[in-house]
């Protein structure tokens, strides 16, 4: 087999984040979580893991999310009792974000099958593979957080702005030259 191009390489690494997404879709489905549910779970659950305390601040910066979004997160959560506040042991006045042990046991039992075969699939490398593979998955990582980065400061475009300018009118369908200001119609 010939070595993959980058291009390839990016293929691949795309369909494996739509199967790990689809896998993740599953348990979110099935205990009615939406995605910034699942992924808010995965957050404090590598907090708790590096043993380092998460604050609702901490757990929003990490999810980009507002303060009254990342309140309304963990009440969510809480309700459906996966976490639960906690304060600080070494600063009472601090609020911590914590996984229930409840909600950790069931994502280890939904995702077992997942890590047993990954674990699988790495165990077929030899160590300097894998230090390769680790390398790449390194680089990759940095690559896709400096691309984020950089398109952090460009304005995002809705559908019915693809291909005009910020304050430009829109222009109504089917109508060419007319804008949904001077159309007498909304926009769509």
């Amino acid at each position: 087999m010939t070595a993959p191009d980058a291009f390839r390489l990016m293929v691949m690494m795309r369909a494996l984040n739509v199967e790990s997404d689809r896998f993740a879709e599953r348990f979110a489905a099935r205990h009615g979580l939406h995605r910034t549910d699942l992924n808010a779970l995965v957050v404090i659950l590598d907090a708790a893991r590096a043993g380092t305390p998460l604050t609702p601040g901490g757990l929003g910066a990490a999810l980009n999310l507002s303060p009254p979004a990342t309140t309304a997160l963990i009440d969510r959560l809480a309700h459906a009792g996966h976490v639960e506040r906690r304060r600080s042991a070494t600063d009472r006045r601090k609020v911590e974000v914590v996984l229930n042990e409840q909600a950790a046991e069931l994502a280890r039992r939904f995702f077992a099958p997942l890590g047993r075969h990954l674990t699988a699939a790495i165990e077929t490398f030899t160590p300097q593979e894998r230090q390769v593979i680790g390398r790449f998955l390194d680089a990759g990582i940095q690559a896709t957080a400096a691309a984020r980065a950089e398109t952090a400061g460009q304005p995002e475009k809705t559908p019915g702005q693809a291909g005009r300018t910020p304050g430009q009118p829109e222009k109504t369908p089917g109508q060419p030259g007319k804008t949904a200001a001077n159309s007498g119609t909304r926009a769509r």
